[in-house]
C-alpha cells in the first residue's frame, strides 16, 4: 500500500495534522491507531450508567493562544468552565494552587494580598541554585507548605523524592498573591459542549482521512510505503528500544458510581498525604451533565502501564537525547507529540505544535 501521508497515532497531535492535510491540502492521509478509539488520552465516553467520563483522567482545556482556541472552536462549542481544585490537608479542604485564600485557610489567618506576600517571603528558603522540584517549592513557599502540600503528593505521583525531579514538575503549579482560586488563569477556558470525542470525530469527518483502529504500526510497517510519516507514538518503540526503554509514569483509574447527585465540593480534590490515590475527579462537575447519579475517578500512580508522563529526570533526558540523534537522521519522518518528543504537553501546546509543524514542514 502506498500513501503520501501516514500518521501513527490518533491523539490530538495526529488528528490536528490529519485534519490540516485533508482539508487544507486536499490530500489523502492514513491514520493508524493502536487503541480502539480516536482522541488519545482526551477520549471520553458514557459509562454503563449513562454518565460521561474522561477515560484517562480529567482534561480541562485552557489556553492564551487565540489561534489554537479558534481552530478547535471550528469543531466544538464550549461550556465556559473555570476549573477549581481543592486539596485535603490537616482535615481541611484548601484551594489549589497557592493563593491568599489557601494561606488563610491553611493557617487560620486573615491576611491581605500584601501580607501574604510578606508571609511567603518569611517562609521561603534562600537557595542559591535551583536545580530540582524540591528547590523550586522550598524557595517559593518554604518547608512547612512544601511538606503539607507538595512533598507527599509528588512522591506518590512520581514514585521518587522531589529532590530527584526536574524543576519543571513543581514549576507548573502557580503561586498567586491574590484571591483568584481558579486553577488556570488563561484567557480561554472551557469544556467541549458535547465532549472531547465528539470534537475529535468532527476533526476527522473528511473522506480524505482513512482511519485504521486496533492496528499496531509495527505490524504494517513492511506492507506500506509513504512519502511522509508523522509519528506520534513512543520514540523508543519506533527504534525498537535501541537505546533502552524510556521511563514513563502511568496511572490506574478506578471509577465508582454513587446513587447521589453530588459527591464532593469541587470537580477535583487532591489528597497529598492521605490514601494511596492522588486525587478524585467527579466528572459531572466538569461536563455539567444532569443525572441523578454521579461517577468519580480515583487515580493511583503506577510504574508500569500506559505511558502518560515522561520521567523528568536528568538521567532519562540524557537517554532520550540518544534517540534524538537517531531522529535527526530521518529524512521523511516527523516526530510529534508527548510520546514522540518525550515531553509533557498541555492540550493547547500539542495543537500549537501540530499546527506549526504542518505549516513549516508539510505545507
Amino acid at each position: 500500500m502506498k500513501f503520501k501521508y501516514v500518521i501513527v497515532g490518533a491523539g490530538l497531535a495526529g488528528l490536528t495534522i490529519a485534519e490540516r492535510i485533508a482539508n487544507e491540502l486536499q490530500e489523502k492521509v492514513l491514520v493508524i491507531e493502536k487503541r480502539n478509539h480516536i482522541g488519545g488520552n482526551i477520549y471520553d465516553s458514557y459509562n454503563e450508567d449513562g454518565i460521561l467520563i474522561h477515560n484517562y483522567g480529567p482534561h480541562i482545556f485552557h489556553t492564551n493562544d487565540k489561534e489554537v482556541y479558534d481552530y478547535l472552536s471550528g469543531f466544538t462549542k464550549w461550556n465556559d468552565f473555570w476549573h477549581r481544585v481543592l486539596t485535603y490537608v490537616d482535615g481541611n479542604l484548601i484551594p489549589m494552587p497557592i493563593t491568599v485564600e489557601t494561606i488563610n485557610k491553611l493557617y487560620n489567618l486573615n491576611l491581605d494580598c500584601f501580607q501574604v506576600e510578606e508571609f511567603l517571603k518569611g517562609q521561603a528558603v534562600d537557595i542559591k541554585e535551583i536545580k530540582t522540584s524540591k528547590d523550586v517549592a522550598l524557595s517559593k513557599v518554604g518547608p512547612d507548605i512544601y511538606a503539607k502540600v507538595f512533598e507527599n503528593y509528588t512522591k506518590k505521583q512520581w514514585g521518587i523524592d522531589p529532590a530527584e525531579l526536574d524543576t519543571s514538575v513543581i514549576s507548573r503549579i502557580p503561586i498567586r498573591l491574590n484571591r483568584d482560586t481558579r486553577y488556570f488563569a488563561d484567557r480561554y477556558q472551557g469544556m467541549p459542549t458535547h465532549g472531547y470525542t465528539k470534537m475529535c470525530e468532527r476533526m476527522v469527518a473528511n473522506k480524505n482521512i482513512k482511519l485504521m483502529l486496533n492496528t499496531d504500526f509495527r505490524e504494517l510497517k513492511k506492507d506500506i510505503t509513504y512519502d511522509t510519516l508523522i509519528y506520534t507514538g513512543a520514540t523508543d518503540e519506533y527504534y525498537e528500544y535501541k537505546h533502552g526503554k524510556l521511563a514513563y509514569r502511568s496511572v490506574k483509574f478506578v471509577f465508582e458510581t454513587y446513587d447521589t447527585e453530588k459527591f464532593q465540593e469541587a470537580p477535583v480534590v487532591n489528597y497529598p498525604n492521605d490514601y494511596d490515590y492522588t486525587r478524585i475527579t467527579e466528572y459531572k462537575q466538569l461536563t455539567w451533565q444532569q443525572h441523578p447519579k454521579t461517577t468519580i475517578g480515583k487515580e493511583f500512580p503506577i510504574a508500569e502501564g500506559e505511558p502518560y508522563y515522561p520521567f523528568p529526570t536528568k538521567e532519562h533526558k540524557e537517554q532520550f537525547a540518544l534517540y534524538q540523534e537517531e531522529m535527526k537522521k530521518e529524512t521523511n519522518v516527523i516526530f510529534l507529540g508527548r510520546l514522540a518528543e518525550y515531553r509533557y504537553y498541555n492540550m493547547d501546546g500539542v495543537v500549537r505544535r501540530a499546527l506549526d509543524t504542518f505549516y513549516t514542514r508539510i505545507k
